[in-house]
């Protein structure tokens, strides 16, 4: 009974991830991109604040250093997880109007989604370094609620432009 139980589980688990493997990939890429930014960020921040004592200055630029490790390594992360989506078997090449329609989608859905982003971490960031936080607690701190706030946003978009229709 047990065995038979356990067998169940695993053919809905199987089941649950083929469906939705290529968003639960996208998200790990998301995940891990904004880990390696998350840091990046927190590190730069308390860097910087020593140096310059504009907090406003200081929240943008930050920003840009997470964005400048983010992007570049989300790109890489997304392409390996979907590089066999633009393989034409048939012909042996890149099916480029794949990639282009793809592009375009990605673009759109990351253009609304790093605005939402960007304002809400720029915002709080810059108010937690004017309450005295110490300027990387301020940056983890902004990064953190702004990732929820991109991540519901992102997944929505994801959906609604039908990055991964089958």
């Amino acid at each position: 009974m047990k065995i038979k139980l356990m067998h169940e589980l695993l053919r809905k688990y199987n089941g649950f991830f083929k469906k939705y493997r290529n968003v639960i990939l996208f998200n790990k890429n998301l995940i891990i991109s904004g880990i390696a930014a998350f840091f990046t960020g927190a590190i730069f921040t308390q860097l910087y604040a020593q140096q310059e004592g504009n907090n406003l200055l200081n929240a943008v630029v930050t920003l840009s250093v997470e964005y400048g490790v983010y992007i570049p390594l989300f790109a890489i992360l997304f392409y390996r997880d979907n590089k066999y989506r633009y393989f034409d078997p048939v012909t042996g090449k890149n099916n480029l109007k794949k990639v282009r329609s793809d592009l375009k989608k990605l673009f759109a859905v990351f253009s609304i989604s790093e605005i939402i982003y960007s304002v809400s971490k720029i915002y709080i960031h810059y108010y937690f370094l004017g309450q005295t936080v110490e300027p990387y607690e301020a940056s983890m701190a902004a990064s953190l609620a702004a990732w929820a706030i991109f991540l519901i946003s992102i997944n929505t978009s994801v959906k609604a432009v039908k990055l991964f229709r089958k």
